[in-house]
């Protein structure tokens, strides 16, 4: 099984190589969330092959997937309404913003446009009724990447490995209820995420 430090950039996603794109995420986060993004790659690259996805745009999406996480507020806010994102977005925090406005910045900035990567990002926090298999992916592995613990994410792992459409349908469960037991705001994708993965299977 190919290891995420060995894979190889063709030119067909983007035309940084991966220590270029790596250089380029680093820039943007802080040593604790760039370890993170390293696993999540790390987990998806191990997906990507278990799924028959191309490994390359797992790598890609996973180190990209949190580009926009540590930018300033106001930044993402701005984009939100000059990009004509849904306006509900600003009802929440960076929590939510930060895969859509990520999913733009990704395209400006690097010049990232397969759509599946983008959509990836975009997705990545709350999901979404229709994913596609890279989609579910990075959803997964930004989940049960290494570094997390919490209760339930050893199963969340063999599911990841096993049964993918299970493994999105444990995450979305769980992460709702932890939002409910917290009594936090829900984001309206992520119940229309529930109701497809969760309640309908």
């Amino acid at each position: 099984m190919i290891k995420s430090t060995d894979v190889f950039y063709s030119s067909d996603y983007t035309q940084l190589t991966r220590d270029e794109l790596i250089n380029k995420v680093q820039s943007q986060m802080s040593e604790i969330r760039f370890k993170h993004v390293l696993g999540v790659e790390e987990v998806a690259v191990e997906l990507a092959q278990l799924y028959n996805v191309s490994i390359e745009a797992a790598s890609i999406a996973a180190l990209t997937h949190d580009y926009a996480k540590e930018r300033n507020p106001q930044e993402m806010q701005d984009l939100i309404i000059s990009e004509s994102l849904d306006l509900d977005l600003l009802q929440y925090g960076s929590e939510i913003w930060h895969g859509p406005v990520g999913a733009i910045l990704v395209k400006k900035e690097l010049r990232i446009e397969d759509e599946e990567i983008v959509n990836a990002i975009r997705y990545h926090t709350v999901g979404s009724p229709k994913m596609g298999l890279l989609e579910q992916i990075i959803y997964v592995a930004d989940y049960v990447e290494p570094s997390r613990d919490f209760p339930g994410v050893d199963e969340a792992r063999k599911l990841a490995k096993s049964d993918l459409a299970q493994a999105v349908a444990f995450e979305t469960k769980h992460t709702l209820q932890y939002l409910i037991s917290k009594q936090r705001e829900i984001y309206p994708k992520a119940i229309e995420t529930y109701n497809t993965w969760v309640a309908k299977n």
